[in-house]
């Protein structure tokens, strides 16, 4: 596993409650609990580590968060909370997995190839940007890829079509749209020409006007 997927933190024993998380935010560290287990655990996280680290989580992302004078637990993350003016991270909640136990999230759908239609003038339009899917942790992907390449203009790439891995279970109706190659709407040359004929008729009252004056 990659150091993108870890995390470091540390148990949080003592100082609860929202005068002791502000201290722990002036001193760069985030309150975080870990849910998923019979009892939650309270942790705390290093802020500029995940910081630096954030953008490479997604639901979906499986990481090792090694918890000092604890042990490392396999979580997600599930969502937390940011200060936008501010920019830091107030509180993180995380999910934690199981060995041998499904999950339920959602995946990120990417697209693959340049469509047959879009060389021929039409434009890919992606429907569906993830997905929810179940799995063992371990066969958990980063993502699932659709190959468009075929795609023609008016054409659609549906879920039945994905090359889904072994072990894994897509919740969503198999006719659903992931993908489609649209062709680019143009004015009509009725309407260009109904547009044209209605400027030329009010430029000359326009002028009369300006001389009346």
């Amino acid at each position: 596993m990659s150091d993108k997927k870890t995390l470091s933190a540390r148990l949080r024993t003592a100082d609860f409650g929202s005068a002791g998380s502000r201290r722990l935010l002036r001193n760069g560290e985030i309150p975080a609990v870990i849910y998923g287990k019979a009892q939650p655990l309270h942790v705390i996280v290093n802020a500029h580590e995940f910081e630096m680290k954030r953008s490479g989580f997604s639901e979906s992302t499986l990481i090792t968060l090694n918890v000092s004078g604890d042990a490392a637990h396999n979580v997600f993350v599930k969502t937390y909370q940011e200060d936008l003016l501010r920019r830091c991270i107030h509180h993180i909640d995380f999910f934690e997995v199981t060995a041998g136990h499904t999950v339920r999230t959602h995946v990120r759908v990417e697209l693959e190839g340049n469509p047959v239609g879009c060389r021929q003038g039409g434009v890919l339009d992606q429907v569906i940007h993830e997905l929810e899917i179940e799995c063992l942790p371990k066969d958990l992907p980063e993502v699932i890829k659709a190959d468009v390449s075929a795609l023609e203009i008016n054409e659609a790439f549906r879920v039945e079509q994905l090359q889904i891995p072994a072990g894994i279970k897509i919740h969503e109706d198999a006719d659903a749209t992931i993908a489609t190659v649209r062709v680019v709407k143009e004015e009509a040359p009725a309407e260009t020409e109904a547009a044209d004929a209605t400027a030329a008729e009010a430029a000359p009252a326009a002028a009369d006007t300006t001389e009346s004056k």
